[in-house]
């Protein structure tokens, strides 16, 4: 069985968890962020995990409704830990909203030859990304910290981004295939 490893599990990372669930991989899901009020609005977090860690509170709200067991890490993604976190990866998704932790991510995975997923949004939400490594490149954040689809108000287009990329992973994982997109409200352009 090959391990998937998702790296943030917030807007596009918790959504992609629960439309991945069937697949026979094991998740490793990966998250130092806590669990607010205002995330339950865009993410797949519920009242119940507030205040607790997103990746472990998402892991129980998956064994709770599916029965799915999956590994957590609630600890931040940093250069001293990218071994121990990403080391017994098949396939790593990145679903971070941050230029310095993708670095992270691209760096680790193209020096150990380990397929990586990148996923993308765009604070606005009129534009996502579901891209393989080879066609990723890392942009800075307009300002740093600053949220992404935050109000809820991109629901749809954030799962729209998530099952690309669900689809994606399937495609990687049963057919050796790595497909791409950039998309828009309503549509994708393979790349």
């Amino acid at each position: 069985m090959k391990t998937v490893v998702i790296v943030g599990v917030g807007a596009l990372g918790s959504h992609l968890a629960l439309l991945v669930r069937n697949l026979d991989a094991q998740l490793v899901l990966v998250d130092f962020d806590r669990v607010e009020q205002k995330n339950v609005l865009s993410q797949f977090h519920t009242r119940m995990g507030v205040g607790r860690n997103k990746a472990q509170a998402l892991a129980q709200a998956l064994q709770g409704m599916f029965g799915l067991k999956v590994e957590t890490v609630p600890h931040r993604l940093t250069a001293d830990n990218t071994d121990a976190v990403l080391g017994k990866a098949d396939v790593v998704v990145d679903c971070l909203d941050n230029g310095a932790s993708r670095r992270l991510v691209q760096e680790w995975v193209r020096a150990h030859e380990v397929a990586c997923l990148h996923g993308a949004l765009s604070a606005d939400g009129q534009y996502g990304r579901a891209v393989w490594d080879e066609l990723f490149h890392i942009d800075n954040e307009d300002v740093q910290g600053a949220p992404t689809c935050e109000g809820g108000e991109h629901l749809p287009f954030i799962a729209q981004v998530a099952a690309q990329m669900a689809f994606a992973l399937q495609q990687h994982l049963e057919h050796d295939r790595k497909r791409s997109w950039d998309l828009f409200p309503g549509g994708a352009n393979p790349l």
